[in-house]
């Protein structure tokens, strides 16, 4: 029997410790009275800004390609938009057990946000799995998520944080919708110049979403939000994700096989259809939860960091039962098929 490996370093995402060193200055120096409505101000624009980028960057023409292989896109879409959610809608069980309900509402939006990209490209990769429907299934999910996610939560969360209301539906419109769609018309003309400055342009993605972490939890001390979560909740909290994250990696990779998927789709159906955008629902939670966002992107954020550490294990895992797969009963390599994952961007 094999025995499970475990690396040598755990990885760490980086971007996690800037986004903790983040919450610590806001809760250490929060922005109050005008420096807060500058701030603000600022992520506003930010978030605007970040979308815009995002709409730069997509390709149009890799997303349609990727049509072809529609079966796989579908079930990624489906295991985001609709088996996740569904999970997220069974934990109101554990409200106020586990969970308190400002707790559940951020845990029901982390299962509203679409899938990412990098991420699922690169541990696909390493498991040697189907990169070029990975790079198609994050592009369509996180396509579909700036329309999804807004229409989900004002079904799912209602009244829950700050509300879903006209306005609110305004506003996504207005900081997501339309500098994402002015994105895609402009990338003809500045779709070069993106890919070339990719590197520059990425750490002031980062620094975006930084910026809109620090408002939001600066405006949750302001108001004590703090003051409603306990390490006791916090602790379940966590509890509460692992359990979420195994049953989506395990349902995604069995239920994969099920629908008749090969080795290599499994692996890029089960590393796109069981995670979750941090750079897409930060400044959604901005937009949708207002004052109440600081809670709202805890679980996210710790969920993020999850899936990293435990999927870099799988996809390790995967890699060394490829190795020990006899040659005959592997089908093509990934790499000889399909397009260049590096065209993706």
């Amino acid at each position: 029997m094999k025995r499970l490996r475990w690396p040598r370093r755990i990885p760490v995402d980086p971007y996690i410790v800037l986004l903790l060193a983040t919450v610590g200055l806001a809760a250490l120096v929060p922005a109050r009275g005008t420096a807060a409505d500058t701030v603000s101000g600022a992520s506003t624009a930010a978030i605007a800004f970040l979308f815009f980028l995002y709409g730069a960057r997509l390709s149009t023409r890799e997303a349609l390609d990727g049509l072809r292989h529609w079966r796989l896109h579908g079930t990624v879409l489906l295991c985001t938009f609709v088996v996740f959610p569904l999970l997220g809608l069974a934990a109101r069980g554990l409200v106020p057990v586990l969970l308190t309900h400002s707790l559940y509402t951020g845990l029901l939006f982390l299962t509203l946000v679409p899938s990412t990209i990098q991420s699922s490209i690169a541990f696909t990769s390493i498991a040697r799995g189907n990169v070029p429907a990975a790079i198609c299934a994050g592009s369509f999910s996180s396509l579909a998520g700036i329309v999804v996610t807004p229409l989900l939560a004002a079904a799912l969360l209602g009244g829950s944080g700050g509300g879903f209301s006209v306005d609110s539906l305004v506003r996504i419109v207005a900081q997501l919708l339309v500098p994402f769609m002015a994105g895609q018309v402009l990338r003809r003309w500045i779709g070069g110049f993106v890919t070339r400055h990719k590197k520059v342009l990425g750490l002031v993605d980062r620094g975006s979403i930084l910026l809109v972490v620090y408002t939001a939890f600066s405006e949750g001390m302001v108001r004590g939000i703090w003051h409603q979560v306990s390490l006791v909740r916090l602790a379940g909290l966590l509890g509460v994700e692992a359990v979420l994250l195994a049953v989506m990696l395990a349902s995604t990779w069995y239920g994969a096989r099920a629908l008749g998927f090969g080795r290599e789709d499994r692996i890029a159906i089960q590393f796109a259809g069981s995670k979750k955008s941090l750079a897409s629902g930060l400044p959604m939670a901005s937009v949708l939860f207002g004052a109440q966002a600081s809670l709202a992107v805890l679980p996210l954020m710790l969920f993020h960091q999850m899936q990293l550490m435990v999927c870099a294990v799988i996809a390790k895992r995967r890699a060394r039962d490829d190795d020990a797969t006899p040659p005959q009963e592997q089908g093509p390599h990934p790499s000889d098929r399909g397009r260049d994952p590096a065209r993706a961007g």
